[in-house]
C-alpha cells in the first residue's frame, strides 16, 4: 500500500509540474518559422497558423458577442488591455511607427523634388539639342569637341529617357 501511495504522489507531482508546459502556444510566424510562447501569438496571426493552444484557450473567431462597455478611466483601460500588452510599450511602438511614417514621407518628398529637377534639366537639354545649334563639350583631356550627329542623337535619346522616367505624366 505504501508503494502505491508513493507512486500516486509521484504521479500527482509529475502532473502538477507538467501543467505549465501544457500552457504553451505554438504558431507559424510570417516567415514560416515555428514559434513557442506562453503568451498568445501576435494579433493578425491567422487561425490556420496557430498549431497548438493551451488547454481551455478559446479560438479567436472575431469579436465576442457580449463585449464589455468601454472603460471609463485609464486604470480600467489598463485592466481591460490584453494580458501581456504593456501600455507604455504600445505607446512607444505607435510613436516609432509614426516616426517611421514621417521619415518615409520626407524621403518620398525628397525623391519627388529630385525627379522634378531632373525633369526640368532634361527638358532644357532637349530644347538645346533640338535647336539646331552646334553643341560642344569638353573631353577628359580638357579639349573642346563638337558633337557629331550620332552623339547628338545619343544625347537626345538620353534626355528623352530621363523625361520619360522623371516627368509626371
Amino acid at each position: 500500500m505504501s508503494r502505491r501511495f508513493v507512486l500516486l504522489v509521484a504521479a500527482l507531482i509529475g502532473a502538477t509540474l507538467a501543467l505549465p508546459a501544457a500552457a504553451q502556444w505554438k504558431w507559424k510566424d510570417g516567415r514560416g518559422q515555428v514559434q513557442y510562447s506562453d503568451l498568445p501569438p501576435p494579433q493578425g496571426t491567422p487561425d490556420k497558423d496557430i498549431l497548438q493552444r493551451p488547454t481551455g484557450a478559446a479560438q479567436r473567431s472575431g469579436p465576442i458577442a457580449a463585449a464589455p462597455a468601454a472603460p471609463a478611466s485609464a486604470a480600467s483601460a489598463a485592466l481591460a488591455a490584453p494580458k501581456g500588452v504593456d501600455p507604455a510599450l504600445e505607446a512607444k511602438r505607435k510613436e516609432q511607427e509614426a516616426a517611421e511614417a514621417a521619415k518615409k514621407k520626407a524621403e518620398e518628398q525628397r525623391i519627388a523634388a529630385v525627379k522634378a529637377d531632373n525633369c526640368m534639366r532634361a527638358r532644357s537639354q532637349l530644347r538645346t539639342l533640338e535647336s539646331g545649334a552646334r553643341i560642344a563639350r569638353t573631353n577628359e583631356k580638357g579639349e573642346r569637341e563638337i558633337l557629331d550627329d550620332a552623339q547628338l542623337a545619343a544625347e537626345n535619346k538620353r534626355a528623352r529617357d530621363v523625361m520619360a522616367s522623371d516627368c509626371a505624366k
